[in-house]
């Protein structure tokens, strides 16, 4: 099985790569988010925690994930359709509170498009290269892990505490 890795250039730099996922002898039909709802201007918002790919087999992949957020509801492609394509929701660098990857849309194999219900900050980049055969099959996340062990749940912000959540992804294609 040939394999090409989907990637974007506009991810951020914070987190670690994590282990690769992959659905087995299927394609991912669909995804849910892990979000963090807006925690208001004291608290620290993290924001896209992680990714979630539904398989056409039944079964649901994840890479690595961030500790807060709750579980959306899936989106799938069509019928029989399956995700080829995606592009990143980022937020710049800012100043005072940073939260890297904040939603995520896939195209499915008959165009279609299907956007997550991550948040509104930031903007989308540019489409990654889309799958010839077949479709995506695997996830790896780029997830920041700084300081999770000494946070609680709702952390004050501050210039030491500014943490995020999910920061890159790849996908990868399977034909």
């Amino acid at each position: 099985m040939q394999k090409l890795i989907l990637r974007v250039p506009n991810g951020a730099r914070w987190g670690k790569w994590r282990d690769f996922q992959f659905c087995y002898k299927s394609y991912a039909k669909g995804f849910s988010l892990k979000v963090q709802p807006y925690q208001g201007f004291f608290f620290d918002d993290t924001s896209l925690n992680g990714i979630r790919l539904h398989c056409s087999d039944g079964s649901m992949i994840t890479s690595t994930v961030g500790p807060d957020g709750t579980w959306s509801k899936a989106k799938t492609c069509k019928k029989s359709g399956h995700l080829t394509s995606f592009s990143l929701r980022v937020q710049a660098t800012a100043p005072f509170e940073n939260t890297a990857a904040n939603n995520i849309k896939f195209k499915c194999t008959d165009g279609s498009e299907l956007e997550g219900d991550g948040h509104a900050w930031g903007k989308y980049g540019p489409w990654s290269q889309s799958c010839k055969k077949g479709g995506i099959c695997g996830i790896q996340t780029k997830v920041d892990v700084r300081m999770w062990y000494e946070n609680p749940p709702y952390r004050r912000r501050s210039f030491l505490r500014d943490l995020t959540g999910l920061n890159d992804v790849k996908f990868v294609c399977c034909n």
